[in-house]
């Protein structure tokens, strides 16, 4: 029994290594961003193994614009788009998963109640999937995250980092590609369209946008009107000039 024991204790203070070694690791990744421009994520390390294993050779097309070099329209379209409550909240949205779950509960699909912190994480340092251990992960990260950055630097990320087409990131590398310009001069429509296809960027098509592409950037715009460019400046930090 003692030797029992002895082995137990052994498996719990290893685990107990590994739990603390993976915490300081997540720390080290998350907490330089603050700062630091990422060079990748792992979204774009997944794009590059999936071409080259599919014989399709196919670079992500990525290059990272500062917060004062991006269109305040394009905060502002994520915003109104992806989530509202993205300066209320501290990463985790529980009102938005009541409300996905009470519509589950009535019948409807389960969709998707994700923040905007909850996809940089995702973006940066997982993988697609739906298990209870990757979303633990996000969960964790993206409190990590929340907690080590500003909103401003939450939203500036994502807006370099989140996919708008096959291997296609970032809203610069995105506005040149489908506008031929920078993401300096982006207007509202092109702003909503941008954010339009963000569900489901490797389905929907910028440049060939279906009905419910269309629909969708209507009324990503309509909901911009609503909240105004003074919705971000007014609630703590200053939107890109």
């Amino acid at each position: 029994m003692a030797t029992l024991r002895c082995r137990l204790g052994g498996v719990f203070q290893c685990l107990g290594h590994i739990v603390l070694g993976a915490a300081v690791l997540s720390v080290i990744a998350v907490v330089p961003l603050r700062w630091l421009s990422p060079s990748t994520t792992a979204f774009m390390l997944q794009h590059r193994l999936a071409s080259a294993s599919a014989d399709e050779p196919h670079a992500a097309s990525y290059r990272w614009v500062d917060w004062h070099e991006i269109s305040p329209e394009l905060p502002l379209a994520v915003v109104a788009s992806e989530d509202q409550r993205f300066l209320r909240h501290h990463g985790l949205d529980f009102e938005a998963i009541g409300d996905a779950l009470d519509e589950q509960r009535e019948g409807g699909r389960l969709r998707g109640a994700s923040t905007i912190s909850q996809q940089v994480a995702k973006n940066l340092f997982l993988w697609p999937g739906r298990s209870l251990f990757r979303k633990g992960l996000e969960g964790y990260l993206t409190l990590l995250i929340e907690g080590a950055w500003s909103k401003r630097r939450i939203l500036e990320v994502y807006l370099n980092v989140a996919e708008f087409g096959k291997g296609l990131y970032g809203v610069e590398a995105a506005s040149e590609r489908y506008f031929g310009h920078s993401a300096r001069v982006v207007d509202r429509r092109q702003a909503a369209l941008l954010a339009a296809v963000l569900p489901s960027p490797k389905r929907f098509d910028v440049a060939a946008p279906s009905v419910y592409v269309l629909e969708r950037q209507a009324w990503i715009a309509g909901q911009m009107d609503e909240l105004g460019l003074g919705y971000l400046s007014g609630l703590g930090f200053q939107a890109a000039r």
